[in-house]
């Protein structure tokens, strides 16, 4: 979902009347509109869509405790590191035309105002972050996702266990 589409224009103007503050707070309104949405949907896949928790009642404390039965994790973020996951979630969705949001070669999301994810309802689902991952997993992921091992690397740098640069100098010599 999004709150982006069509701001960047206003954003130019603002950027070339040197009005940076104005800017500024058009991108994190659209951005914090873009979360709030996401939030709202969430909750009414629980009590409408989906049902699974109908009748819950939290107020603000209960729901930034995540007290709610369920998660929303996003590809990018520590429970799924790698945005490459976007590209799937893209087909699935038909998010370019269904919702006007693009994808960069970077798997950036174009409005940047945007958020992207899955529901899951299990009542055992929480949030998690991966930790440090080994070559060993590293390659069993990149056989997995069809990637080369180099490619694996680079979408889920931040999580190496191991320097692969250091790794790939060794290989080398």
């Amino acid at each position: 979902m999004t709150a982006g589409i069509g701001i960047d224009e206003r954003v130019a103007r603002f950027e070339a009347a040197h009005d940076d503050y104005s800017s500024i707070m058009l991108k994190a309104l659209a951005d914090r509109l873009a979360e709030a949405f996401a939030e709202r949907m969430h909750e009414r896949v629980r009590r409408e869509f989906w049902g699974y928790a109908a009748h819950e009642q939290l107020d603000r404390t209960g729901l930034i405790r995540e007290e709610y039965q369920g998660i929303r994790p996003a590809p990018g973020y520590p429970a799924c590191p790698d945005h490459t996951e976007k590209a799937t979630l893209w087909k699935l969705l038909d998010a370019e035309r269904e919702a006007g949001i693009s994808l960069t070669e970077s798997f950036a999301m174009l409005p940047t105002a945007a958020v992207s994810g899955w529901y899951f309802s299990h009542p055992q689902a929480h949030y998690f972050g991966v930790g440090k991952i080994d070559r060993d997993q590293v390659a069993s992921y990149a056989q997995r996702k069809g990637m080369t091992v180099a490619e694996a690397e680079r979408w889920l740098a931040p999580n190496l266990g191991y320097d692969a640069d250091a790794g790939a100098a060794v290989n080398a010599a």
